[in-house]
């Protein structure tokens, strides 16, 4: 399968047709042929970059030299004010749809409103399964002349093969093309990253006046087709950057050039995206788990919306009632603090007396802003309330926690002022 990964540039689809235990956990998802280097791979090996099998691709883990490098370092680079950290996403699926029936193919495979967005505006959205399960999250754009979507790394093939069974269902006019590795993705996150961007821009280019969720394509140091989106996974004001491959290590490094940017690796993405409360496939959302579990409903929109209102994705009648309204969870994505070690991943979650099992922890880390272990997973739904008390047990010993909202860090998000 990885094989062919990088060599399938371009495809037209139609219709029918921190720690050691840091390490571990991200080596755990190679595959047994061989890895995809990304265009930076170089770059992150010039740069001491620990390099970890992921999704399918060779990234960093974490970076072992300089004076800011290693997860809680490069953590606390990202949050800091006028700073901003560099990752490499390349190995996410970005994908381009064509044709004049795209946005109505779109809704019967994702839950937002894509025929609502203007061009230039973006949503997170969901991929569900018959059952109305999340097959995967995603952000997508409309872009004008098409709409274009990225997909994570490790289940792009899957998203793409679904897509095409479900392209064989529909009547209209859509085409998927699939970029691949000719078109890399750079992630740019911080306080200070809208200034080191704009040092790329063309001299005309009001980052200003771009509002989060807003993405257009331009040019990046001089170079043409690529594109800019003002969005990312850590909480922070950031962008994500589609480049061509062959410019993405000059890019990277004049960004990377600028004092106020360090780059960063797999760990401190995931220590960032749980502090933000942000969800990562295959741990805290998958098949089995709907919108309304996850407490991530708000992507179909409101209880008036159209989307609500009409349904027409995959699974909607398993997760909406005929007049809208959500089905009730029988359990819910919480947040938890309060317990005095790390609770990792599969940890079971018992009630305040430490008799009853009504959960399990999906993600857990130490917070490197708040100097404390914060977690996230799911409980029965009458235990999901702010302030109710848990027992997690840890290591075999019960450990005394509370049900904490998310985010456990404060967003800073951009709005464009008024």
């Amino acid at each position: 399968m990885l094989k062919s990964l990088a060599g399938r540039h371009g495809t037209l689809l139609r219709r029918g047709g921190v720690k050691a235990s840091t390490e571990r956990s991200f080596a755990d998802s190679a595959y047994s042929v061989s890895l995809v280097k990304t265009s930076l791979y170089n770059l992150h090996r010039d740069l001491g970059g620990d390099m970890v099998p992921f999704a399918g691709y060779e990234l960093p883990v974490l970076y072992k030299s300089g004076d800011n490098s290693g997860v809680m370092k490069e953590h606390l680079w990202c949050r800091s004010d006028g700073r901003a950290s560099l990752f490499d996403v390349s190995h996410m699926g970005q994908i381009k749809w064509h044709g004049k029936d795209r946005a109505a193919f779109l809704e019967t495979v994702v839950v937002g409103d894509i025929a609502g967005l203007d061009v230039g505006s973006g949503c997170l959205s969901l991929v569900t399964n018959e059952n109305g399960g999340i097959i995967d999250d995603t952000v997508i754009t409309n872009a004008g002349d098409y709409v274009y979507m990225v997909v994570n790394g490790a289940t792009k093939f899957c998203d793409m093969k679904h897509f095409r069974e479900r392209m064989a269902l529909f009547d209209g006019d859509v085409s998927m093309e699939y970029l691949g590795d000719e078109v890399q993705l750079l992630a740019i996150q911080g306080p200070g990253a809208a200034e080191a961007v704009g040092r790329l821009l063309p001299s005309w280019f009001d980052l200003s006046k771009m509002a989060f969720m807003r993405g257009t394509e331009t040019t990046l140091d001089g170079v043409g087709g690529c594109r800019v989106t003002r969005c990312g996974y850590t909480g922070e004001d950031g962008f994500e950057l589609a480049m061509p491959a062959e410019h993405a290590e000059s890019i990277a490094s004049k960004l990377l050039s600028d004092p106020t940017v360090n780059p960063a690796g797999l760990g401190a993405r995931d220590s960032l995206r749980l502090e933000a409360g942000l969800c990562l496939y295959g741990h805290d959302i998958d098949g089995t788990i709907n919108p309304i579990e996850a407490a991530l409903a708000w992507t179909m929109g409101g209880p008036k919306s159209r989307r609500r209102a009409e349904g027409g994705f995959l699974g909607a009648e398993s997760i909406l009632k005929p007049d809208g309204g959500l089905v009730k969870a029988a359990r819910k994505r919480v947040g938890i603090m309060g317990m005095k070690a790390p609770a990792r991943e599969g940890a079971e979650i018992y009630d305040a007396a430490g008799q009853n099992l009504i959960g399990k922890v999906t993600s857990g880390t130490f917070s490197p802003c708040l100097k404390a272990p914060i977690a996230m997973g799911y409980v029965e739904t009458p235990s999901s309330k702010k302030g109710t008390e848990i027992n997690i047990k840890i290591r075999g010993k019960m450990q005394k926690a509370e049900i904490t909202p998310m985010p456990f860090v404060e967003s800073r998000y951009y709005r464009v002022p008024v």
